[in-house]
C-alpha cells in the first residue's frame, strides 16, 4: 500500500528529502515518472488519482514502495512531526508489488 499525507500537513517538508524513491513533491509541483512530466490533474500511469495536492506536499503512488528494499518502516511516516503520513487505503500493495516496483525505479533511475 502506499502512503499518502493528509490535509493535517504542515508543510514542513520533513518527508521530502527522506523519500528514496523521490516520490513526495511540494504542494502544487509537477510531478516526473520515467521521463514524463505530470500535474495536476493528470492520472498516474498507473491509474491512480487524487492523489496530487496545490496545497500541502503529496506522495505519488506510482512511486512509492512504502521504503521496501530500503528501510524498515516508511522513512516519511518516521520522520513527520505530525504524524500526516499515513497508509492510503486507495492504493493497496502487497510485499512482492512494491519490491517490483522498486526494481522499475532502480532500472529508471529515479
Amino acid at each position: 500500500m502506499a502512503i499518502i499525507i493528509t490535509s493535517e500537513c504542515i508543510n514542513c517538508g520533513a518527508c521530502e528529502p527522506e523519500c528514496p524513491n523521490t516520490a513526495i513533491y511540494e504542494g502544487g509541483a509537477k510531478w516526473s515518472l520515467a521521463g514524463k512530466e505530470y500535474g495536476e490533474g493528470d492520472k498516474a500511469p498507473s491509474g491512480a488519482e487524487e492523489f496530487f495536492s496545490n496545497d500541502f506536499f503529496y506522495i505519488v503512488p506510482d512511486k512509492c514502495t512504502e521504503c521496501k528494499g530500503f528501510h524498515d518502516e516508511p522513512q516519511c511516516a518516521a520522520v513527520c512531526p505530525v504524524d500526516c503520513c499515513v497508509p492510503d487505503p486507495n492504493h493497496v500493495e502487497d510485499t512482492d508489488a512494491l519490491l517490483k516496483k522498486k526494481e522499475y525505479l532502480d532500472g529508471l533511475g529515479r
